[in-house]
């Protein structure tokens, strides 16, 4: 049996519990068959909502679908890079061509691969960091926005990362493109609240995930968790669609620019510590 800080809580009431917060709505995903956004669609869909998933992978998108689907949920997965152009352009056209209108666009993907210490990257491996953790953001926004005027208003959230709201040693160019994700989650909803659109971010860390895993490796050291994060223990994808359902729905209705911290704590606890022994930094210290 894990340690307590590496389970999932047990005494949160299910959320889908709750009303259901978004009933009739047009809800896109980007990355939404696995992870925080496989969570998020599954979870968008309890409340109500027509989850239309983007995703590399066809069969993690499969995977969602026939689990909101078993779940009495509406889905539809969409074999889509949102890097390319042409891809984002025929989700929109799927897309709209089924809905008249989108009322909710999470753009979740993002990646910190390749990653590369600023001295040894390239030009290469910072167009990479461009291109998955930024562009991509701009692009599949501006494919949307104007549906989402036209039906009347609604929610976009934006995944980042908290490493581009603290300094991050380990990847300048990765936190550099997530800065650049927030601060144009607060632009974009300068600009577009008269017109009824939303726009907020959430900076995730520590979050158990496919594509990062906090627990392989750190057995010895899991007792170290209350010192990691405030709040004692790891993260969950769960927990990062609980804040995506909040900022999408009408609960937030009086919250736009902002950039939430969904992170345990660590933001305001601290972050990277520097080990003189080991000369590197490390966001979960086992001895300085």
């Amino acid at each position: 049996m894990p340690p307590e800080s590496t389970q999932k809580p047990t005494d949160v009431p299910a959320i889908s519990d709750w009303n259901r917060l978004l009933e009739g709505k047009v809800a896109v995903v980007t990355g939404g068959g696995d992870g925080i956004g496989g969570a998020i669609s599954r979870l968008f869909a309890r409340h109500g909502a027509r989850v239309e998933i983007a995703e590399i992978d066809p069969a993690r998108g499969a995977r969602a679908v026939a689990d909101i689907e078993a779940a009495g949920g509406d889905a539809r997965t969409h074999d889509v890079d949102v890097r390319e152009p042409a891809d984002v352009e025929r989700l929109r056209d799927a897309v709209l061509g089924e809905h008249p209108h989108v009322d909710v666009l999470v753009n979740n993907v993002g990646d910190y691969r390749p990653l590369a210490p600023f001295r040894k990257s390239s030009p290469e491996t910072w167009d990479a960091m461009y291109q998955i953790n930024f562009l991509h953001v701009v692009r599949v926004t501006h494919a949307f926005l104007d549906a989402m005027i036209e039906g009347g208003g609604g929610s976009i959230v934006n995944f980042h990362s908290v490493e581009g709201m603290r300094g991050y040693p380990g990847e300048p160019i990765y936190a550099s493109m997530k800065a650049a994700v927030a601060q144009f989650t607060r632009c974009l909803a300068v600009d577009q609240g008269r017109n009824g659109i939303r726009v907020n971010g959430i900076g995730t860390d520590l979050c158990e995930t496919p594509q990062v895993d906090y627990r392989t490796g750190w057995e010895e050291h899991e007792h170290l968790w209350p010192s990691w994060a405030p709040v004692g223990r790891l993260g969950w994808p769960e927990e990062q669609a609980r804040a995506a359902l909040f900022l999408a729905s009408d609960l937030s209705s009086y919250v736009t620019g902002h950039n939430l911290p969904v992170d345990g704590g660590t933001l305001a606890g601290g972050g990277w510590f520097f080990s003189p022994r080991d000369g590197r930094f490390a966001n979960r210290p086992t001895g300085l």
